[in-house]
């Protein structure tokens, strides 16, 4: 691949990220404003019990949507501090690596992408397979659930 392609590459994937990031929040954001509703609808009724446990419900509901607002805001932090016009000759954030057994996004954990025909994995440098590929250069090999992994290349 020629430089200009593979910082084209990179682009599509890290707004392919971003989009994921803001297409969570929008579900997120829906689920409260619901549950917002639904809590204000929540009358009073002659079966006292049920109406406690529905709005322990919806309060539990309330507190995970919350918990997944935060995880949202540091995908976020995480895709600002990614440099796409970067190279390095060793993996970072942002760097694509290719491997014997598929090419890798280092970003957040967004799962499978597919673009043209190809396959890339957006994962997280948390994430277990994230940690491995942090810091290798060209050439490297480690082992990931059974399985050789060899750097082809980085970029």
């Amino acid at each position: 691949m020629k430089t200009e392609e593979l910082k084209e590459l990179k682009e599509t994937l890290y707004n392919q990220c971003v989009e994921f990031v803001n297409k969570r929040l929008q579900t997120v954001e829906n689920t409260i404003e619901s549950n917002k509703r639904a809590l204000l609808s929540e009358t009073k009724s002659s079966a006292g019990d049920k109406h406690e446990t529905g709005r322990a419900m919806l309060q539990l509901e309330m507190e995970k949507a919350g918990q997944q607002l935060e995880g949202i805001r540091l995908m976020k932090e995480t895709l600002a501090k990614i440099d796409i016009q970067k190279e390095s000759e060793v993996s970072c954030l942002g760097s694509v690596i290719k491997t014997n057994l598929g090419v890798y996004f280092l970003s957040i954990s967004a799962g499978q992408i597919k673009l043209s025909n190809n396959v890339y994995f957006a994962v997280s440098v948390s994430s277990p397979i994230g940690k491995l590929l942090l810091g290798k250069t060209m050439g490297e090999s480690f082992s990931f659930n059974g399985k050789n992994i060899r750097i082809e290349r980085i970029y």
